[in-house]
């Protein structure tokens, strides 16, 4: 006990010391952006976006908190990290800037969406009380559901009215607007304006990306199991971090359920969030970053 504990003391330490490096660097290289009153105020945002952006990045590269992460091969050490460095706020003059970092595996990519595990997604669907055809217009904004010789065999008219959709994969949250908004109008389903789907589903055209079962929340553990929201909550309240599929004390059937989700209880993946606000202006950076091969993807900027 002595030993574990002693460990956890040096993660939570090197956690500490991973939140004061970002702070100052992040504080000196924008005090040389704000020096720069030459440049006109929306291009002066976009670099400082693009400076905020590379410090991070640099630190995320350099950092031995996470490098450890990687080493130990550990859930512990990354559960800690997460746990203590869920928002690092940063008070600058004229400037504020909210760096939180969470897993990047905590919710299920849609793309997953397969013949093994789709009567799961519509039994998921069904406890929100969507119809049974919104699962039929996700299958067919994902031609590899679309036998050969079969592109253009859809269940729906989606791409009638949405010729220029994406049909390789469900590449953002803003395609799955537009689909969400098809299906409403389509099928006049109130129902589907009452999900949170943020909050289950992330979009990757990786199609064996697997869900880190220790951050998956209460919504994605009722898709993974095909159980209730009590049930679901039951679960997520459980002492984590999780290692072993007997410490989630599933039953047979939550078994059987999760065997047809591709899931893990170590998946070194960050999802970094990056809020800056200058006076009333608000701009968003996130992106996915790959512990393990020190690389970010799936880049977003909102300004």
């Amino acid at each position: 006990m002595a030993h574990q504990s002693s460990r956890r003391g040096i993660a939570l330490l090197m956690t500490l010391m991973f939140v004061i490096v970002i702070s100052v660097a992040i504080g000196y290289n924008l005090m040389q952006v704000k020096n720069a009153s030459h440049i006109v105020q929306k291009e002066k945002m976009l670099y400082q976006n693009s400076m905020i952006l590379e410090d991070v990045l640099q630190i995320l590269k350099n950092s031995q908190e996470l490098q450890s992460v990687v080493n130990d091969k550990t859930n512990e050490n990354l559960f800690i990290f997460l746990a203590s460095s869920k928002l690092i706020p940063l008070e600058l003059p004229s400037l504020h800037v909210d760096v939180s970092i969470t897993s990047a595996r905590a919710k299920v990519n849609i793309n997953t969406l397969s013949r093994k595990n789709e009567p799961y997604f519509r039994e998921f669907f069904a406890h929100m009380m969507i119809g049974n055809s919104y699962t039929d217009v996700l299958k067919d904004c994902m031609s590899k559901f679309q036998a050969k010789n079969e592109y253009n065999n859809y269940n729906s008219v989606i791409f009638d009215e949405n010729p220029y959709l994406f049909r390789e994969y469900i590449a953002s949250k803003k395609e799955l607007d537009i689909i969400n908004h098809f299906y409403l109008n389509e099928y006049n389903d109130e129902n589907i304006k009452a999900v949170d789907f943020s909050k289950v589903f992330r979009f990757s055209a990786d199609e064996n990306e697997k869900v880190d079962l220790n951050y998956a929340q209460p919504e994605v553990l009722m898709l993974l199991l095909g159980t209730t929201k009590e049930r679901a909550d039951a679960i997520y309240t459980l002492p984590k971090p999780f290692s072993l599929l007997k410490d989630l004390d599933l039953s047979d059937n939550e078994k059987r359920v999760l065997s047809k989700f591709k899931t893990s209880f170590f998946e070194p993946y960050v999802h970094i969030t990056i809020k800056i606000q200058k006076d009333k202006a608000n701009s968003t950076i996130s992106f996915d970053y790959d512990i393990k091969q020190k690389k970010g993807s799936n880049f977003v900027f909102n300004i």
